[in-house]
């Protein structure tokens, strides 16, 4: 079953703040539910079905559906695989409208990690790798400096080039009055940041935000009787990628399996994307992800954005143009809502003008979960223009 043109995004939500000391995570979670709904223009009693991830307290949709009083819900899931879960929500989602399972889907993102650290589930000695890399001291920032060290190795892919992504980033931020980092930045200001994990330097690495988003996902037929612009869904892919034993590849991503699949069921090419939201954590997460998704040959990444293709409007790949990870929000070290969000606003012509991709028609996001280092996920969507 395929789910090209099964649903449809009717609303989109991002919580304006990045700093927020003064409330709840179930309160986040359920302000930016009301936001996603109100610009749908529809109610929590509308909602018959709800998705999660970890960052939702207590039992995730039991607890949330409770405390938000969603009392028609007839479909619920709590999938977990990290950044990319809310993009793999969006699938999951379509599928479940395309076989009759519910009608509104509201998916949501919230934390406050600045406020303090959450319980760490990568961190928990019953987890089956802790006994082999927890112990030694590994850390998020040096395994993916392990993944940028091969890909170097590899393929001759330089600290400069690395740096191009977050100075893309950076002139997109400028223009965001909500992000975190609004100042332009060039190469040499990413050089000369102090090392987190050789080779990346603190300005390698995304932002650590409070916030939340969220998104209602809907059938066509309820869509055509919402005043909102929807932006369609048209394909979706996900694949985990595992450490293989200790014999991983460390140059590649799941992207290379969840992108086809994305590709296919859309029935689009890499020459009909207008926009893609690409998960960047870390510079080395968006060099690997664009090659593995195909927009340029394996070991190619690094040129690839040096030659400014990243930049919008106008670049032959303009991506994250609300600043990204690195530089506009991270919400729970979590970026696969914010991906989804900036795709739907380029898609509806709501981006700020001065980076709107002009006749925005196809919009690719792509999400990445935990580590390029060892064990991760990808979820791949694509995203048309409401018709």
């Amino acid at each position: 079953m395929s789910i090209r043109g099964e649903a449809m995004i009717a609303g989109a939500f991002e919580h304006p703040l990045r700093r927020i000391p003064d409330i709840s995570i179930p309160r986040l979670h359920a302000e930016v539910a009301a936001g996603a709904l109100a610009d749908a223009g529809l109610t929590f009693a509308d909602v018959d079905a709800y998705f999660c991830a970890g960052d939702a307290p207590g039992f995730g949709p039991l607890s949330m559906a409770d405390y938000m009083g969603l009392t028609n819900l007839r479909y619920v899931d709590s999938t977990d695989i990290g950044g990319s879960s809310y993009v793999a929500h969006i699938g999951h989602a379509a599928a479940a409208i395309a076989a009759g399972k519910c009608e509104v889907a509201l998916v949501t993102l919230g934390g406050l990690p600045l406020q303090g650290p959450p319980f760490s589930a990568v961190n928990n000695p019953d987890n089956p790798e802790y006994a082999f890399e927890n112990v030694f001291g590994t850390t998020t920032p040096a395994m993916y400096a392990l993944a940028a060290q091969r890909h170097m190795h590899e393929y001759g892919t330089t600290a400069q080039q690395l740096a191009e992504v977050k100075v893309a980033a950076s002139l997109h931020a400028q223009h965001n009055p909500n992000a975190l980092l609004q100042k332009p930045v060039t190469v040499e200001d990413v050089l000369n940041s102090p090392y987190i994990a050789d080779p990346l330097h603190r300005l390698d690495c995304c932002v650590i935000t409070d916030g939340g988003g969220a998104v209602v996902v809907v059938s066509p037929a309820v869509a055509k009787r919402l005043e909102r612009q929807s932006v369609t869904v048209l394909g979706h892919g996900e694949a985990p990628k595992t450490a293989a034993g200790g014999r991983i590849d460390l140059t590649h991503t799941g992207a290379v399996w969840s992108g086809p699949k994305a590709f296919a069921e859309a029935g689009v090419t890499h020459a009909d994307i207008d926009y893609a939201s690409i998960y960047d954590s870390f510079t080395i997460t968006v060099i690997e992800s664009i090659e593995d998704l195909g927009f340029c040959e394996k070991g190619q990444g690094g040129a690839f954005v040096a030659s400014g293709a990243l930049r919008a409007p106008d670049g032959g790949l303009p991506f994250n143009t609300d600043g990204g990870g690195l530089c506009n929000n991270h919400p729970v070290n979590r970026g696969g809502m914010t991906k989804v969000l900036e795709a739907v606003r380029q898609l509806r012509g709501e981006a700020h003008a001065a980076v709107q991709v002009p006749d925005c028609d196809i919009a690719l996001a792509h999400g990445t979960g935990g580590s390029l280092g060892t064990r991760m996920g990808s979820a791949t969507l694509i995203l048309g223009r409401e018709a």
